[in-house]
This record gives structure tokens, C-alpha cells and sequence, in this order.
């Protein structure tokens, strides 16, 4: 591994940035002082900075030389709606708030990237330093480019990364073709005819109907997608009635849906609404049903990725970059590569050895209350971009 030696030696600066940023989590579009502190940051590096870009997001604008080419490279800043169990020195000062995904990491990689950009400047043309807001659940990609994202700051190609819990500090992982799923929910209201539950034959059972419902939903996946495709549909939510001896009026259910491609959700809604519909009819029930497409699935082009394989297996070794088995969970970087070629990759974050005394009693995996980032992949997330950017901007156009 060919760490940059200017950022190592950094790793204690970088490192106390994390942690403050980990302290003060904030959620999504709620990101002020997190971006107060990302501004003051670049702006102490020479960079300028553009705030308000996708609301609570900024750009950092790095130029060397006189070249008219550039890259974006991109980290999200939100924290989650969690309550940390962690008790160590840089837990949340935020109840209720958390960073359980490692954002507070790959904003402080890229500031560490974005100081040694700005310090060295070896390469021609300009890097964008994109730290987008309100990924977990808000679109901050959506809208940094309904605020005029790549037009106002024209870039050839976008590179983003993740950290990866269970994959080794100093190890990478990408794959051309979709490697996060689409997210989207559903909500379905039976309507029946309440009564008592004694009397069951005076009314319109709705929680039966609703039952029927969510065994043919899973026929979908089984029976009307193809084999070869992905997709998954999950009620997780489901309530109905008040009293153990009335039939409620009404039932509602609610889920997510995920899946690869377009083609594959448009089948799934529609055999979807079509089940609920039938079913419902059957039953002389009614039914209310909507779904909502949140983030589209999120898809590597071939010549990026493979562009982001070559530079990462030069930085770490071929061995230590892998091939990244899709996940069903969703990013929503995915908006960016609609519009512009990219490539977003995974980097190790170590087993969770890592984290100090005082951490919870869980596992160090995403999304949970007992997550800390590894400090110890800093440096070589920060090179990584770097060596990304500068790599970019000397290839062939």
C-alpha cells in the first residue's frame, strides 16, 4: 500500500475532525454545523467554497494548472435517527441522533484528500469536493441537482465510496452493473365493513383479505419475475383494530419493495396493485393502495469502474481489491450516475477490533447504535481519492 505520506502524517489532525464530527451528528437537511465546520475547513485549505448547494450541501472547488477537464469526488455528511450506545469520549452529544454509517469518516477522508489536493495540486484541470446532505432517506443527491449540480460545476465523471464493515482496513471492493438496489414503499388500506366478532357474517373482515394480500405479493417474486432477476417485497408494518371482540373497519399494511432495474419494479408494482385489487374485489372489499419510488437503483458503468479497479489495485494491490457481491441496500449516489458516469465503490472498514473502550454491546455493522468509524482508514481513503482525482485528470479524455 502506497499511502501519501503528507496525509499520514495528518492521521492525528484528521482523526480528532472525525470525532468531532461523530459528536455532533446532525440528520438530514439539518446538516448547519456540519457544514459550517466542512466550509471553515476547505476555506483554511485555500479552497473556495460554495455553500447551499442541495439546501445544507457544498461544493470545495480545487484547480491546478490551466486544464479544462474535472472530476467529482463525493461524500454524504447526515447522521441517522438513532439513539448510539456507545459511552466513549466522542459519542453523540445528540440524543436521538447518530452517526451509524460512517459519513463523519467519509467526510473527514475527503477533507483530508481535499487539504492535500490544494497543498500539491499535480494534476491539470480542477477536482469538485461534493459533500451532499440527507442521503439516508432525504435525496440530497436529487436535490444538489435540482440546484444545478453539474451545470454549475461541470465535471467529466463522479466517484463515491462507503466504508464496509466486515471487509479489511486497506482492502476495496467494486463491480461494474447494479450494486445497490432501488428503494421504494408501499402503504395499502383494506376496506371492509366492521362488526362483531361474534357476528362475524355481518361484516367485511379486512385483516383476512390483508393476509391473502401478502401471501400473493410474494408470488411476484417467486412466480412472475424472472429467476435471473433480483427483487424483493417486504411488509413490515401492518395494524389494525382497537378491540379483541370487534372486526375493525379497516387494515392497513406497509413495506418496501427493492430491486436491480427498472423493468423488474415496474412489474412488480403493477402485478402488485393488480393482486390487491383482485383480492379485495373477492372479498367485496376496497382497496386503497400507493407506492412511492424513492431512490433508483444504483448502476457502475463499465469504463469507470474499471477506470477506479486499475488506480486502487496500483494503490493497495490487486489482491486487495475485490469483487463487490451486490447488496439490496439503497444509495442514493444512484441519482448522480443517472446523469453523469461514475463509479461507487466500497472501502474495509476492519472487523470492529478497532473500535475503544466504552463502545456498545453490538455489532460494529452499518445502521447500528454500537458503529464507530475506523480512524485508521482515513489515510488511505484520503490517498485513495487523491490518487483517483489525480490519475483522472492525466488519462486519456
Amino acid at each position: 500500500m502506497h499511502l501519501l505520506e503528507p496525509i499520514v502524517a495528518d492521521a492525528a489532525t484528521f482523526q480528532a475532525i472525525r470525532r468531532d464530527l461523530h459528536a455532533h451528528p446532525e440528520t438530514r437537511f439539518e446538516e448547519t454545523r456540519t457544514a459550517d465546520r466542512i466550509a471553515a475547513h476547505l476555506e483554511s485549505y485555500g479552497i473556495p467554497v460554495h455553500r447551499g448547494v442541495g439546501r445544507t450541501g457544498l461544493v470545495g472547488v480545487v484547480r491546478g494548472g490551466g486544464g479544462s477537464r474535472a472530476v467529482g469526488l463525493r461524500a454524504d455528511i447526515d447522521a441517522l435517527p438513532i439513539t448510539e450506545r456507545n459511552d466513549f469520549a466522542h459519542r453523540s452529544v445528540h440524543p436521538g441522533k447518530m452517526h451509524a454509517c460512517g459519513h463523519d469518516g467519509h467526510t473527514t477522508m475527503l477533507l483530508a484528500a481535499a487539504k492535500h489536493l490544494a497543498e500539491h495540486r499535480r494534476f491539470d484541470g480542477t477536482v469538485y469536493l461534493i459533500f451532499q446532505p440527507a442521503e439516508e432517506g432525504g435525496a440530497g443527491a436529487r436535490e444538489m441537482l435540482r440546484d444545478g449540480l453539474f451545470e454549475r460545476f461541470p465535471m467529466e465523471a463522479i466517484f463515491g465510496a462507503h466504508n464496509w464493515p466486515g471487509l479489511p482496513a486497506g482492502h476495496f471492493a467494486l463491480k461494474a452493473g447494479p450494486v445497490f438496489a432501488s428503494t421504494n414503499e408501499f402503504r395499502l388500506t383494506v376496506r371492509g365493513k366492521g362488526a362483531h366478532a361474534a357476528m362475524p357474517h355481518d361484516g367485511i373482515d379486512p385483516i383476512p383479505v390483508a393476509c391473502q394480500i401478502v401471501q400473493s405479493w410474494q408470488t411476484v417474486i417467486s412466480r412472475n419475475l424472472r429467476p435471473i432477476d433480483a427483487g424483493v417485497i417486504s411488509v413490515t408494518m401492518l395494524r389494525a383494530g382497537e378491540a379483541i371482540n370487534v372486526i375493525p373497519e379497516t387494515c392497513e399494511l406497509q413495506g418496501t419493495v427493492r430491486a436491480f432495474s427498472t423493468d423488474a419494479l415496474d412489474l412488480i408494482e403493477r402485478r402488485m396493485r393488480h393482486l390487491a385489487r383482485s383480492v379485495c374485489d373477492a372479498h367485496d372489499a376496497q382497496g386503497e393502495f400507493s407506492f412511492l419510488r424513492n431512490y433508483p437503483p444504483t448502476v457502475n458503468p463499465v469504463r469507470e469502474t474499471e477506470f477506479a479497479r486499475r488506480v486502487l489495485a496500483e494503490f493497495v494491490g490487486p489482491a486487495q481489491v475485490h469483487e463487490f457481491e451486490p447488496t439490496m441496500g439503497a444509495e442514493d449516489f444512484s441519482f448522480f450516475l443517472l446523469e453523469k458516469p461514475g463509479c461507487y465503490f466500497l472501502i474495509g472498514n476492519g472487523d470492529g477490533a478497532h473500535r475503544p473502550e466504552g463502545h456498545g454491546g453490538g455489532p460494529c455493522s452499518l445502521h447500528n447504535p454500537s458503529y464507530d468509524f475506523n480512524d485508521a482508514v482515513i489515510p488511505i481513503g484520503a490517498s485513495a481519492w487523491v490518487k483517483i482525482a489525480e490519475a483522472w485528470l492525466r488519462s486519456p479524455s
